[in-house]
């Protein structure tokens, strides 16, 4: 039986520095198929960037809670610290980021996985590791971003920055981490499934995590050269892994 290797990148936010040395690793595991979870703009400096080169690279790119805000065509968000993410976007990226879709179904190893962004209920809404036995269930049900198809055994999500796996009662809920803004510690995650896709016969299924490091202070002063807003926070998270409202002087 033929065993296919799909790697799964989330929350580039505009790192591109970080994303290429993903990508690098990806390539060297002559994988070459890649699932992109969404939230690719944002934060970082280079939004424009990573956007082309997710839509170059990744087979299906999701739209996740900066696609769904950022290019609007009323923004939601119009204070210098939002808006100035959206005006580092081209005009004609607009458009395609605010279509993506929000899910993903595929058959692994004879098991249904869904992909997502944030949760199955709202792009916006945060699932966290800690989830409780009720949110745990809604991330495996039929929403109006899901569809009505077959219901999952296998989830995959993005959205929190911080890479986990938890298995209860017969059911998958995983998190891909952070390429770009890693949270949990701060060196980029993925993850990789494997086995035969589109078969629903049942097989060897796999699902592994990869943590690849990469130049941070090269990304730093790419936002420091741009005049990126919030720059210090942002240097903050890349360097240590601590959230921006956990980090003295946040407003």
């Amino acid at each position: 039986m033929t065993v296919d290797r799909i790697a799964l990148i989330s929350d580039v936010h505009g790192n591109l520095t970080a994303l290429r040395a993903v990508l690098d690793d990806i390539a060297a595991r002559g994988i070459t198929r890649i699932v992109n979870l969404g939230d690719f703009v944002g934060k970082g400096p280079r939004g424009q960037q990573a956007a082309d080169l997710c839509r170059e690279v990744c087979e299906v790119n999701l739209r996740g809670n900066w696609e769904d805000f950022l290019p609007a065509e009323q923004p939601q968000y119009r204070d210098p610290s939002q808006w100035w993410w959206r005006e580092e976007l081209r005009p004609d990226q607009l458009p395609w980021l605010r279509t993506l879709p929000l899910s993903h179904d595929l058959v692994v190893g004879g098991r249904r996985v869904r992909l997502l962004h944030a949760s199955a209920a709202d792009v916006h809404t945060k699932v966290f590791a800690d989830l409780s036995p009720l949110e745990f269930d809604g991330m495996f049900a039929s929403t109006a971003l899901t569809g009505s198809g077959p219901v999952p055994t296998v989830v995959g999500y993005g959205d929190i920055h911080d890479a986990y796996l938890s298995v209860r009662e017969g059911r998958t809920l995983f998190n891909v981490g952070s390429v770009g803004n890693a949270l949990d510690e701060p060196t980029p995650s993925y993850a990789v499934l494997e086995g035969a896709v589109a078969s629903d016969v049942p097989g060897p299924f796999g699902l592994q995590f990869v943590r690849v490091p990469y130049d941070v202070e090269a990304e730093i002063q790419v936002a420091v050269d741009a005049g990126m807003p919030g720059l210090s926070f942002w240097a903050t998270e890349l360097r240590t892994g601590v959230y921006r409202s956990l980090q003295p002087g946040w407003r």
